[in-house]
């Protein structure tokens, strides 16, 4: 079995810090070449893979303003499917621009779709949908115009997560500075519960950042550090007393909510999305509906076991889970 995998090229393969589409390319290429499959990665040329790497973009685009993102994702998607035949199996990460290619060529090809970025973009994948074979990351993430070869959720690999009995003293909010993602609110909780908040992400809302979060940053109820990388991340995340997740839209899939419950730091989120389908409710975090009821349930945390939070990673959000699943996939379209 030769697969070819589409990485983006806005971040490296797997990213430095921000990245999260890059981030679970890697894994699952990283798994799939442990299995022995014979994977072919399209990504920049700084990715670091034990696949075979072909690129035309050398570095990322979000990290060389001169690079002009459209033309080199025409080139990117271009490589790869100027190739095709050399594969099996073609998996696009990439949204919905290769599908564009899909009747060009006779190889299959699977799409996991990471979230709509916007409705406008649906009647592309309407058009190839008899074409091509969609993995929805999420129950809550399928549009009901599509058909779907499976729900697959992300996977982790462990090893870069470490699990500490017991909980720390600060709030966290943990992801990109947006409207979206609650940053806000996350600062309005920790008002109402006189606690510590440590932030840390990338600025994607420049306008947002400067109006609802740099005020309140004091460097010592209300710290920003930045966006982090791995290292940094575990200890983060492993530290802390509880992942505030107060996202203002309907989350495909919340990724530092699994590594911070990896960690054994439970998650209260607002009850959106993907979130049901990740938490629990009272047993490794709460879901609830407004920053009253997220400051409210603060005092509660204690009652959840960290290690129940572990446990629910270790059996449905693991990389090994995640890459059988998508070989299971690939088996079913090319039989």
């Amino acid at each position: 079995m030769k697969i070819a995998v589409i990485s983006p090229i806005a971040w490296r393969t797997p990213p430095r810090h921000y990245g999260p589409w890059e981030r679970m390319v890697s894994l699952l290429v990283e798994g799939l070449i442990k299995e022995g499959i014979d994977v072919t990665l399209f990504a920049t040329g700084d990715s670091i893979t034990s696949a075979k790497l072909r690129y035309i973009c050398r570095i990322p685009y979000e990290e060389d303003q001169e690079i002009e993102p459209k033309v080199w994702e025409c080139l990117h998607i271009s490589e790869v499917m100027e190739q095709a035949e050399e594969f099996d199996l073609i998996h696009n990460n990439y949204d919905f621009l290769p599908l564009t290619y899909s009747r060009l060529i006779n190889t299959p090809m699977i799409t996991t779709i990471h979230g709509f970025s916007s409705p406008q973009i649906l009647p592309v994948y309407k058009k190839y949908n008899q074409k091509t074979f969609y993995v929805s990351i999420s129950d809550a993430d399928r549009s009901s115009e599509l058909d779907y070869m499976a729900t697959i959720y992300h996977g982790i690999d462990l090893d870069n997560f470490n699990f500490n009995p017991d909980a720390g003293e600060y709030l966290l909010y943990f992801g990109r500075i947006h409207h979206d993602k609650g940053t806000y609110e996350a600062i309005e909780v920790a008002k109402m519960s006189n606690k510590k908040l440590i932030i840390a992400g990338i600025i994607q809302d420049k306008l947002y950042y400067q109006k609802y979060v740099e005020p309140y940053i004091d460097n010592e109820n209300v710290v920003y550090i930045g966006s982090i990388g791995p290292k940094e991340r575990d200890k983060l995340l492993r530290k802390a007393y509880v992942l505030l997740h107060p996202i203002n839209f309907a989350e495909p899939f919340g990724l530092s909510v699994v590594e911070s419950m990896a960690c054994g730091t439970p998650v209260i989120a607002f009850s959106k999305g993907s979130m049901p389908e990740i938490i629990e409710d009272g047993v490794n975090g709460f879901l609830v509906s407004d920053i009253a009821q997220m400051a409210n349930r603060i005092k509660d945390i204690n009652d959840i076991s960290r290690s129940s939070c572990r446990k629910i990673v270790e059996e449905r959000f693991t990389q090994e889970r995640m890459v059988r699943d998508y070989i299971d996939v690939y088996k079913r379209i090319l039989e």
